[in-house]
């Protein structure tokens, strides 16, 4: 079965999560700069089968856009021109970023790993495709 990748898509960086191939669990897999993002799913692509992408869209609590939203609406639409084959999904990323630095917290992660900023990048893209493969059931 194909696996289910996650985008919290940034500026600098952008964090990327999957599942397992049973679609069951959601993993971090890596944190990586943005501008290496396209390079780096076509390498992935090519050695895991993938049928879903889901990007983080960030909205304000009134689902107003914020200043991140259009960049990401840049990346999906690239993404889409990039991988015309596998459909792109949006999912809510608001608190996103928040409940992975409670979860890092909870999990006994040292204080000195909890600042680097792709960790909470990684666990942000992990907490929105596990509420997506929770949302599936």
């Amino acid at each position: 079965m194909p696996r289910i990748i996650c985008i919290d898509y940034g500026g600098k960086r952008t964090g990327l999560a999957v599942t397992d191939p049973l679609q069951i669990i959601a993993t971090a897999l890596t944190t990586i700069e943005t501008k290496e993002l396209i390079p780096f799913l076509k390498k992935y692509f090519q050695s895991e089968p993938v049928e879903l992408i889901l990007i983080g869209e960030p909205l304000n609590l009134d689902d107003s856009a914020t200043h991140a939203t259009p960049l990401v609406k840049a990346a999906i639409i690239r993404l889409k021109k990039e991988f015309p084959e596998i459909p792109i999904q949006t999912v809510d990323e608001r608190f996103t970023s928040k409940m992975a630095s409670r979860a890092m917290v909870e999990m006994g992660m040292k204080k000195k790993d909890r600042q680097v900023k792709g960790n909470i990048d990684q666990v942000a893209a992990t907490i929105m495709l596990q509420e997506y493969l929770a949302s599936k059931e």
